[in-house]
């Protein structure tokens, strides 16, 4: 019996309108400084709580105050762009006042994570992998989910827009899961209607 509903964020609960990538822009700054971009730069960027100035360091280089301040400003427009697809709250509160136990899980950076909670912030947890130290598909990101809600795999239902992630990662684990597809035009309640 399902009891417990978690949902990835980013094209599934939020999007963002003309984002500006500013981890991306930080990775090629690098790249003028002869850093090249590695497999797992994405997994530091989400899985690690740090600042620009600090990936920069945790990588071995430094950052000007110039391009410092770029980034920030790059990452503010982002944060000020960020906006609720117009059924997440609606669907949210018909899950809560169904007594379902309502969370996030996202692979984010951590401003991103902090701006979320802000428009989110009567969900009963929130996992981001920021805090877990790793992303999903990785299996511990699960296992945090279902320590911090105080549940069995099997109550779980995952919904994300994402296969690897939100679907094959959480199905690995015991959970059921569904592939939402906004930019198919698919919305919340066609694949939740089953539960109200």
């Amino acid at each position: 019996m399902i009891s417990v509903i978690v949902f990835d964020v980013f094209g599934t609960l939020v999007q963002i309108h003309r984002g500006r990538s500013p981890y991306k822009k930080l990775i090629k700054q690098l790249k003028t400084q002869g850093r090249n971009y590695m497999p797992d730069d994405a997994v530091s960027i989400m899985s690690l709580p740090f600042n620009f100035k600090q990936l920069a360091n945790f990588w071995g280089y430094s950052l000007s105050d110039e391009i410092l301040k770029e980034l920030e400003i790059d990452l503010s427009f982002d944060l000020q762009n960020l906006v609720l697809y117009e059924d997440t709250i609606q669907i949210m509160a018909r899950l809560k006042q169904a007594s379902f136990k309502v969370a996030v899980c996202s692979n984010l950076a951590k401003p991103y994570g902090d701006k979320v909670f802000s428009m989110l912030p009567f969900l009963d947890e929130y996992i981001w992998s920021y805090e877990v130290g790793a992303i999903k598909p990785n299996p511990k990101v699960y296992e945090v989910v279902l320590e911090k809600l105080s549940c069995e795999a099997h109550e779980v239902l995952f919904i994300g827009d994402t296969l690897l992630a939100d679907v094959c990662g959480p199905k690995a684990v015991g959970m059921s899961a569904r592939l939402i597809n906004r930019q198919g035009g698919q919305n919340l309640h066609d694949v939740l209607s089953d539960l109200f």
